[in-house]
């Protein structure tokens, strides 16, 4: 990845934690008065994280649109005569997001405020993670 792109991702990524504060932070604070504009900051994270991963043209790794990698793993597995290419990331990408899944359902009768706070905290820990890894992203 290039130092610019890589940057990119870093400055996005930090983008959506913010957001995804704001949202956690509105949930918490107005609840019901601030719905909408808590679904509007969701949406907003959500569209630029999958901007991101349009941008990086990362094989598998859709973030909204789990069934195109359900649809890839069947339609590539030895069943359907493929070759199952790249079959782990796959299933740990669903793993992954039924995961994630679980726990925001398990979090939902505490509160919605709870269950974006967390995601954000989540996102938080990754962007760190990126930043402090950020040279074996940028190929150095």
């Amino acid at each position: 990845m290039k130092a610019t792109t890589a940057r990119a991702v870093k400055v996005a990524f930090s983008l959506e934690v913010v957001t995804l504060l704001l949202a956690a932070a509105l949930a918490f604070a107005a609840a019901k008065s601030a719905t909408f504009v808590i679904v509007g900051l969701l949406a907003f994270a959500m569209g630029l994280r999958n901007a991101v991963i349009r941008k990086l043209a990362i094989p598998d790794m859709t973030t909204t649109v789990l069934t195109l990698t359900v649809t890839g793993l069947a339609a590539d597995s030895s069943l359907a005569g493929g070759v199952n290419p790249r079959w782990r990331r796959r299933v740990l990408a669903v793993l992954a997001m039924l995961a994630g899944a679980a726990l925001g359902a398990a979090l939902l009768p505490v509160g919605i405020a709870w269950v974006v706070g967390l995601a954000a905290a989540l996102e938080a820990i990754a962007v760190g993670l990126l930043v402090a890894h950020s040279d074996s992203f940028e190929g150095k």
